[in-house]
């Protein structure tokens, strides 16, 4: 809840309001378009949620936009889902992501750094060059638009090349990290169906190598449609049988050639695991994903030519997506490919200093680890280029905001962001015209209708309810793969107030027009900004012979950590020895991602579901944040009541 009068952490001085770039837009807005010149962010946000069509009129106009074929007009069909933008229009999103190789050549557009923080410079015009010729290969393997191209990357320059060109061709993109196991992996691009595959042999992290060779054959085994598989030697071996070298790929000097495609056809293919089934393959569009990342990055984020952009992610998340977009505002991008605390946990931090950044991401876990473990950014690193400090993944609390403006620079610019993989954006989070205060996102992003419900639909003020957004955004997804009625599409945003996305997390809007987010409304783990799905690892731990059954839950806990227990019911005669304990964290460490291992294992006398047989996850998540028994469920819909007296206790216990 917002207090009466909280005195904001940060005000941005006269000069950084009159020098950002929302400034200019709102000027140049207002003698264009009918936009208020005056009554700064406020009205802006308004006039754009009003003015729906011509504020996104207005973004293709301000960053240039370069139609092929013109539009018929912003925004036929409006309803959610299924709203159609620009109707008529044709594009190409990699043709604005390198647009600035014709004015700065030599000036670098990626910073690649690995664990040796040593930042290694990719320029515009070689860049460039790497993706026309890569482009040019791609369609002499016949790869046409709307193919599934596929990467199994970690986050390295030849990456972006292969996404870049990807879309250049006019295929899709998808992506997942080397350190997903085959099944994660399987269980994502065996539903697109890929036609090629880009892969690394291995990937270094936390001072170690990690060979990837033989998750790599089991991924050409089990995915028939592949014609090719692209060979990265990131650490050094030879190109497997049938395997294309990168080098014979991206050498020659090619101008790339940009398929100029409808602004609704598919740009790239995201993960969000639901509770149940299999990851959601949700499909962004090319002219989506290209004005949103333009308002984003350009207005909310402030980014131009002079920044340098770093956020700490990997490609089996949609914040690489995003770093990969600031090219799209001539944005130098840093790509750091390594564990996020090695050799120690100040180590983000000298990366930002190495590469000069003047944007820097990272989660909220992290700003806390660092505050944690007694980091002092300001003392040990040279971070006046600095201007501003992103954290996403799960809500910044309040210490976090006070030790980022203690501990890195009082006259800071922290930006608390909160979106989704779903749109591949943020609902709400920076602008840099506006105060901060701790605790809270600054304000809706333009253009975003948020608003917090209460169950019945009516909008709440200073009261906690569900986020929602009432009208389309551009970077909605156009649909799900596999979704041919669109029915899980809507089942996932718009079963409970039709016609209205509705996104999952509990949110404030405050009565000064800020944001606070408390988690997520539903059972969705969410580690370090990576959504994951329950059944993810239910399947990968009931196959062990000792577990009759598992529940897994993800509790905000707030002090603003995360805590991630997994509860199993053991098959007769079994215990909950050392031993066990270790197979199960090493089965869902191999299967799925270090990231799934839970933070304890607890054995339980069983675990309750519905009467249709569902477990029941966020009753129990509810119980454990503290809510009386009575209020977290209801009781008629329950299998074993009694069951819940034993995590009724647990919760007791822990507080």
């Amino acid at each position: 809840m917002s207090t009466a009068n909280p005195q904001p952490l940060w005000q941005p001085d006269p000069e950084r309001i009159a020098q950002a770039r929302i400034t200019a837009f709102q000027a140049w807005a207002a003698e264009r378009h009918g936009a208020p010149a005056e009554g700064g962010y406020p009205a802006l946000h308004r006039w754009s949620v009003e003015q729906l069509d011509t504020f996104w009129k207005a973004v293709t106009e301000w960053f240039d936009v370069r139609f092929s074929t013109p539009y018929a007009r912003v925004l036929g069909d409006r309803s959610m889902p299924g709203a159609q933008w620009f109707p008529g229009a044709t594009l190409n999103y990699a043709e604005h992501a390198l647009r600035a190789a014709a004015d700065r050549p030599g000036e670098p557009a990626l910073l690649y750094v690995d664990e040796t923080h040593e930042p290694r410079p990719v320029s515009w015009s070689e860049l460039r060059r790497q993706v026309g010729s890569l482009a040019a290969e791609l369609r002499a393997l016949g790869v046409r638009p709307g193919d599934r191209v596929s990467g199994y990357l970690p986050n390295i320059p030849e990456a972006v090349v292969a996404l870049l060109a990807t879309a250049a061709v006019g295929a899709v993109w998808t992506s997942c990290a080397p350190d997903f196991g085959a099944r994660s992996v399987l269980d994502r691009f065996q539903q697109v169906e890929p036609v090629v595959l880009f892969t690394v042999d291995g990937y270094r992290y936390g001072g170690k190598e990690h060979d990837r060779r033989e998750i790599v054959a089991e991924l050409r085994r089990e995915l028939p449609t592949l014609r090719a598989v692209v060979h990265i030697p990131l650490l050094g071996t030879e190109a497997p049988e049938n395997a294309l070298p990168w080098s014979a790929l991206t050498s020659a000097d090619t101008e790339p050639v940009f398929e100029q495609v409808p602004f609704d056809h598919p740009l790239w293919v995201l993960y969000s695991s639901g509770t149940t089934g299999l990851p959601k393959a949700i499909v962004q569009s090319q002219g989506g994903i290209l004005v949103e990342h333009l308002k984003q990055l350009g207005l909310h984020c402030d980014l131009g030519p002079e920044d340098r952009f770093f956020w700490y992610t990997s490609t089996g998340w949609m914040m690489w997506n995003f770093l990969v977009s600031g090219l799209l505002t001539g944005t130098t991008i840093v790509l750091y490919d390594g564990s996020p605390g090695y050799p120690d946990t100040g180590a983000q931090w000298r990366i930002a200093e190495r590469t000069g950044a003047t944007l820097y991401g990272t989660s909220a876990a992290y700003v806390m680890a660092c505050r944690k473990a007694g980091v002092h950014p300001s003392r040990d690193f040279d971070l006046s280029r600095v201007r501003c400090v992103a954290t996403t993944g799960s809500p910044l609390p309040p210490d976090g905001f006070r030790w980022l403006h203690d501990e890195v620079r009082d006259d800071l610019w922290i930006a608390s962001v909160s979106g989704g993989t779903d749109v591949c954006s943020c609902f709400a989070g920076a602008v840099p015209t506006l105060p901060v205060y701790t605790g809270e996102l600054q304000a809706p992003g333009l253009g975003t209708d948020l608003q917090s419900w209460d169950p019945s639909g009516r909008p709440l003020l200073d009261e906690v309810g569900e986020l929602v957004v009432t009208d389309p955004m551009p970077s909605m997804p156009i649909r799900f793969w596999n979704d041919p009625d669109g029915s899980r599409y809507h089942d996932s945003y718009f079963d409970t107030y039709p016609g209205v996305w509705r996104h999952g997390d509990w949110i404030t809007v405050t009565s000064r027009g800020s944001v606070i987010i408390h988690g997520r409304s539903d059972s969705t783990l969410n580690r370090q900004g990576v959504r994951m799905g329950s059944a993810d690892i239910y399947e990968v731990v009931e196959r062990l012979p000792e577990i009759k059954e598992s529940l897994v839950i993800g509790v905000e806990q707030s002090d603003g950590g995360y805590w991630m227990p997994l509860f199993v019911h053991l098959a007769p005669g079994a215990v909950l020895d050392e031993a066990l304990l270790d197979r199960v964290k090493r089965t869902i460490r191999e299967q799925l991602s270090p990231r799934h291992v839970p933070d304890e294992i607890i054995e339980v006398p069983g675990i309750p579901h519905t009467l249709t047989g569902k477990r029941i996850e966020v009753p129990i998540k509810r119980l454990l944040q503290g809510t009386p028994l009575e209020k977290a469920v209801n009781p008629g819909s329950i299998d074993n009541l009694a069951l819940l007296g034993f995590y009724e206790e647990l919760a007791r216990k822990r507080a």
